[in-house]
This record gives structure tokens, sequence and C-alpha cells, in this order.
């Protein structure tokens, strides 16, 4: 999957939707999560920490409350070390709006909630080795 574009797409006929993705790092490897069948999409593959933006809520804000939801990591366990977008994908229905972030974890500990099965903590190169989301990979690129 090719990266994102940084420059909005200029259709006001479709919904923007506002997302956040983050990603996890400890000790050189990245937390990767399987995505159970009770969600919406790409059940059964690999993939971040996601989620949508409430109404008033500005990204960072949006990834740590995603993070404590699917992980149980508190914001004092967790050190921002990159953040990227917006980035904007386009599918038939609706315009996404991305923004990326990179956390450092103090530890390895996680407890995961219904929206995945599993979880490994991996090295960047082992990313081949997975079923992924298709826009994981390229996440990583830029925001390693």
């Amino acid at each position: 999957m090719e990266i994102p574009s940084n420059i909005p797409p200029t259709n006001p006929a479709k919904p923007l939707t506002r997302v956040i993705s983050s990603i996890l790092v400890h000790q050189g490897k990245f937390l990767i999560l399987k995505r159970s069948i009770l969600v919406g999409s790409f059940q059964g593959y690999w993939s971040c920490i996601s989620g949508y933006r409430e109404e008033n809520e500005q990204p960072l804000e949006t990834a740590l409350r995603e993070i404590l939801e699917e992980t149980q990591k508190t914001r004092a366990s967790l050190t921002l070390l990159k953040s990227a977008g917006p980035f904007y994908s386009e599918i038939p229905a609706v315009i996404f709006e991305s923004h990326w972030f990179l956390f450092d974890s103090e530890d390895k500990d996680i407890s995961l909630d219904w929206e995945h099965d599993e979880f490994k903590w991996i090295k960047p190169a082992e990313i081949g080795k997975f079923k992924t989301v298709p826009w994981l990979e390229n996440m990583i690129k830029i925001l390693n």
C-alpha cells in the first residue's frame, strides 16, 4: 500500500472520519495486536492501536485514550517519541484523516480488551511474517 497523502482530498460530498493509530515500542520491539472477530473490519489481521477521534478531542488525547482502552497502559508508563500526520486516504464512502503516533512503553505488560485476541512484541524487520492491516508496514517505516 502506498503512503497516504498529506494533502486533504477535495471531495466535499464525502464525510470525513478522523482516526488515530499508535504503535508502542519497548527495547526495540514493536507491539502488534491481532484484531478480534468482534471488530468491524480486518478481523484476524495484525494491527496497532487505533480508534476514532471524539468530537472536540485532540489527536494525542485520542491516542492516549485508545491505548488505555485497548492495552490498559497509562499515560505515566508512556513517552511520546514521534508523531506524523494528518494523512488522508479515500475509499468509496468516506475520507479518512489519520494521525500516527509512536510511544515508548516502560514495560511489556499488556491487558487486552475485546478488540484484540492476542499480541506480540516484534522487531520491525519481522512485520512481513504477519498478515497485517494494509497501512501498518508503511506506518512503521515512517515512525521508526
